[in-house]
């Protein structure tokens, strides 16, 4: 699969601590339709079997939204499930390893935090890069914060595109502003609205304001 200028606009990523009201399915269909543009299913704690099983079901409702579905780390649930591709962080499975096992089609994000580990994901094979943390992130409470201005200089080393992530939300958005990524990622501002088909929507509109 190619991005296009669009696909990486609001990329959704899922968390179960969030799942109350509906489900976690429940809440992914009412984020498709409210305009989310990709979406990542993160399961840390689910057994393999489980894992996978969600993963063919999110597939289904993605491809019937036209929305590519990544997942978390895990390349043989991504694989086994038909999914789009995987997004890996600096210390999970190296870019070049999942490039050489899955081929030129299988999309492959990365986590860059600075701009050496930004080239070395692209160098690697990488199709896009996921930069932050931009705020303080309630779902990462660990993550290292960077500016604006790195975010920038980050997105402007690499030719491949990048969203902002970390504590993304609709009061905030905006003073991510000049900083050169082609979208946000978001989970608390989306999964933990009250109705999230409005916050997509919201939020949808905010990411072509400010991305690049």
């Amino acid at each position: 699969m190619q991005l296009n200028e669009k696909t990486l606009l609001l990329y959704a990523v899922t968390d179960r601590g969030f799942v109350g009201r509906q489900t976690l399915l429940a809440q992914i269909e009412d984020a498709l339709r409210g305009g989310v543009t990709i979406l990542q299913l993160r399961e840390k704690d689910l057994p393999q079997d489980a894992f996978l099983e969600e993963a063919i079901q999110v597939k289904a409702l993605c491809r019937k939204s036209g929305v590519p579905l990544i997942i978390t780390d895990n390349v043989d649930v991504a694989l086994a499930s038909g999914a789009d591709g995987v997004h890996v962080g600096l210390e999970d499975t190296p870019v070049a390893e999942i490039r050489r096992r899955a081929g030129k089609d299988f999309l492959i994000g990365a986590t860059a935090k600075t701009v050496p580990q930004a080239r070395l994901a692209e160098q690697s094979g990488a199709d896009y890069l996921g930069v932050g943390a931009v705020f303080p992130s309630p779902t990462k409470t660990n993550a290292l914060r960077i500016t604006t201005e790195k975010l920038r200089e980050i997105c402007a080393s690499v030719s491949i595109p990048a969203v902002a992530i970390g504590g993304i939300s609709l009061s905030n958005v905006m003073q991510l502003q000049g900083g050169g990524m082609r979208g946000i990622a978001v989970v608390s501002a989306l999964f933990g609205a009250e109705n999230i088909s409005e916050a997509a929507a919201a939020l949808l509109e905010k990411a072509k304001a400010v991305s690049a």
